[in-house]
Formats: C-alpha cells, sequence, structure tokens
C-alpha cells in the first residue's frame, strides 16, 4: 500500500492533469472499439504494449484469459465475461473481441497439471476456487490439447464465427515455447469458439460485422503474437511481419 500511495501522489503531479483532458474528451462520447480479454497476471499491462489510451477499449482479466462457453449458464446464471460481450458488442456496438494469453501463465501451468485424476478431483475443487474454475471452463482446451500433445506438428481444428467456419492451427511448429505454453496458445484460440457459442452474437458473427482475434504474449522477450488464420499459427508482430498481418486484417475483419 505504501507503494500504491505513492504512486497515485506520483500520479497526481505527472499525468493526473494529462488524463482529465483525455477523460473530458470521451466524456460525452466514448467510442471504445474493442473489448480485450486478458489474463489477470500482474506482468499483462495490455494498454502499455498496445500502446491504448483513455475509451479505446474495455478490458476484462481474469486467471487463464477464460471466456466460459454459453452452455454453462441456465436460466439467470453468468459471470463477468460474458456480461462485458453484452456491454461491449450488444450495447456499444463495438467489432472487435479480442483474446490475449501469454507465456509462463499461472493458470495455464496449473491447468496443465489438472489432467491429474487426483490434483482435478472433487475434493480438491471444493477447497481450490482456482482449480474449479479451471476443470470448469478451461477443461476443454486441456482436452483437446491433450489429444494432440505427442504428436503437435499435426494441425488442430478450432471452431471460429459460426460453427460452419473453421480453422486449423499449428502450434509452435518451431518448439520454442515448454508444454505448458504450448497449451496457453491452444486455450487462447479455443476462447474464440466460446465466444462464438453466445446467441446474442450470432447474427453479427454471421454477416461479418463482429471479428474475433487472438493474440499471445511472450513475458521474458515483450514479443507479441498475432493468429494468422491464413497462415494457420501464431506470428510474431515485428517489423518484417506487421504489413502481412495488417493485410490480413483489413481484408477480413474491417
Amino acid at each position: 500500500m505504501d507503494r500504491i500511495l505513492r504512486g497515485i501522489m506520483r500520479y497526481r503531479v505527472l499525468d493526473r492533469a494529462t488524463m482529465v483532458k483525455q477523460f473530458q474528451h470521451v466524456r460525452d462520447n466514448p467510442v471504445p472499439k474493442a473489448i480485450f480479454y486478458t489474463c489477470m497476471d500482474s506482468r499483462m499491462i495490455p494498454t502499455r504494449f498496445t500502446e491504448t489510451s483513455v475509451g479505446d477499449m474495455f478490458v476484462v482479466r481474469n486467471a487463464g484469459n477464460l471466456i466460459p462457453h454459453s452452455q454453462h449458464f441456465v436460466d439467470e446464471m453468468t459471470s463477468c465475461e460474458p456480461a462485458g460481450l453484452e456491454l461491449s458488442c450488444i450495447i456499444n456496438d463495438i467489432k472487435h473481441v479480442i483474446v490475449c494469453g501469454h507465456s509462463d501463465c499461472k493458470a495455464m501451468n496449473l491447468l496443465y497439471k489438472l489432467k491429474s485424476e487426483e490434483e482435478s478431483s472433487l475434493e480438491q475443487r471444493r477447497i481450490s476456487p482456482l482449480k474449479s474454475w479451471l476443470c470448469t471452463h478451461g477443461k476443454s482446451s486441456l482436452n483437446k490439447f491433450l489429444e494432440v500433445k505427442e504428436n503437435l506438428e499435426k494441425p488442430i481444428l478450432f471452431s471460429a464465427e459460426t460453427p460452419q467456419r473453421k480453422f486449423v492451427a499449428y502450434i509452435d511448429p518451431e518448439n520454442k515455447f515448454c508444454i505448458e505454453d504450448k497449451l496457453s496458445q491452444v486455450n487462447t484460440l479455443q476462447q474464440l469458439q466460446n465466444i462464438a457459442s453466445y446467441g446474442m452474437l450470432k447474427k453479427r458473427l454471421e454477416r461479418h460485422d463482429l471479428h474475433i482475434h487472438a493474440l499471445w504474449f511472450d513475458i521474458y522477450t515483450g514479443d507479441i503474437y498475432y493468429f494468422s488464420r491464413r497462415a494457420k499459427r501464431f506470428l510474431i508482430i515485428d517489423e518484417s511481419s506487421y504489413e502481412i498481418i495488417l493485410a490480413e486484417v483489413r481484408r477480413y475483419y474491417s
């Protein structure tokens, strides 16, 4: 708390006046362009590595950047993740939903351990909210990953905006990342399928009026990857790939 209070005082001196001007600029007409789902990991600062500012996008964070599939909710049961989809996509009419996973994700490290029946037992889930969360909403990612773990050079099939629109992904073809990071990439792509499960988004997704994207952040290098459906893999976003990725986005997701 000492550090947070000192930070607030520094903010008052250095940044407050600028931020107030930005707040005033967007106060009456905020026009966010995206909703950004990412992990609650303290090392993830999405507004910094995307250079976005006040009013640019909604941000939802949780353990493992999970968006629960709609099948988990009946009657009035829900969670903040689908509520965020409604607020952004329905009420505010944004056009882009972005899911961003990352390397060395503690939630994904634990999810991989939950392949053990002992670790994922009912008793364990009752005493650990995190294990319960991951077993309930991350098991589809884990199962998909375990099906191909011994043969990752082969593509994995995912559903996209509609059940008929599918894409394939080659996970870490250069074999640069550890097994848990590979799971993290699969999990990030699985969330696109989960997002598309919500009926409130169906019409917009079918008429290509709403687009879903996957990013992946390498904590230790600072590199950010974009999942390219044309390349069927996560591509690093850098000087050599930027124009290629931008052309794909403009052609298919504008």
